[in-house]
């Protein structure tokens, strides 16, 4: 399918000079060399509220032409872990191709995932990524990944065949995995319990984050999508992740009282 944009004008600018002159003052001009990385963790709210997260995060990489980008389901539409496999998506940048030989490849080693349009038909988590990624990277393609909640073992499983897949292909390749962090809890909740799921991050623990946010009932939505990237990561080599910034919507909209975590990694 052709992919139309589900949430532009409500999560992002619709309109190409605006979300132009926007994506200008949330990615900082970084005056050190952008380098090459094998993740990034990032938020995907709207912009006003975690775009600075976002914006600082993709500074500090060197962006690929080939992203793999996971994603949870919001919606419960479609299979459980549902990829694109051949299409468009049609952005307010610009259109981009997804991978279809980087996503054959990922269709072909793991027998979990599923060809499916419709997960991603409405999904937002993925698609408010797109535009920081064209703007740094004009020749992008997308292998992108809806998923649902599944078993540790399942996203075990899952990493490891993206991994595969992807030494398979050859080409530089960067997993983009999409989440926000603790929803609607006060800021000093939100942030005694996510401070324990980006220590998680931090050390490269995949079976910690996700043992960490069920056993803390931490509303991380992308837990599947971060777990799935760092066992991916680390079988292709990761060695670090940095925390680039952790805040909250309040910062954005001033109430503190229910707040929206927000964090941005680089993992290479």
């Amino acid at each position: 399918m052709n992919r139309q944009p589900a949430v532009a004008h409500q999560f992002y600018p619709g309109d190409p000079a605006t979300l132009t002159s926007t994506l200008a003052k949330l990615i900082p001009a970084e005056t050190r060399p952008r380098k090459e990385a094998l993740a990034v963790v990032a938020p995907h709210a709207g912009y006003a509220y975690s775009g600075k997260v976002a914006g600082e995060t993709f500074a500090r990489v060197k962006i690929p032409e080939d992203i793999v980008l996971l994603g949870p389901n919001h919606h419960g539409y479609g299979e459980q872990i549902a990829i694109m496999r051949e299409g468009r998506w049609e952005m307010p940048l610009g259109s981009v191709p997804v991978n279809r030989e980087l996503a054959a490849l990922i269709s072909r080693t793991s027998e979990l995932v599923e060809d499916d349009e419709i997960a991603h038909r409405y999904e937002h988590s993925l698609e408010v990524q797109v535009p920081f990624l064209q703007y740094l990277q004009k020749n992008l393609q997308l292998t992108p990944l809806v998923l649902s909640h599944i078993s540790y073992p399942t996203c075990v499983q899952l990493g490891s065949d993206i991994a595969a897949a992807i030494k398979e292909y050859g080409k530089p390749t960067l997993l983009v995995a999409s989440t926000d962090m603790t929803h609607y809890e006060s800021r000093r909740s939100a942030a005694s319990k996510d401070q324990l799921a980006l220590e998680r991050i931090k050390e490269l623990d995949p079976e910690g984050l996700y043992q960490t946010v069920a056993a803390n009932r931490i509303s991380m939505c992308g837990i599947i999508p971060t777990t799935v990237a760092l066992v991916a990561a680390i079988e292709l080599g990761a060695r670090q992740a940095e925390l680039i910034r952790y805040t909250d919507s309040g910062e954005a909209s001033g109430d503190i009282s229910q707040v929206v975590g927000y964090a941005g990694f680089v993992i290479r």
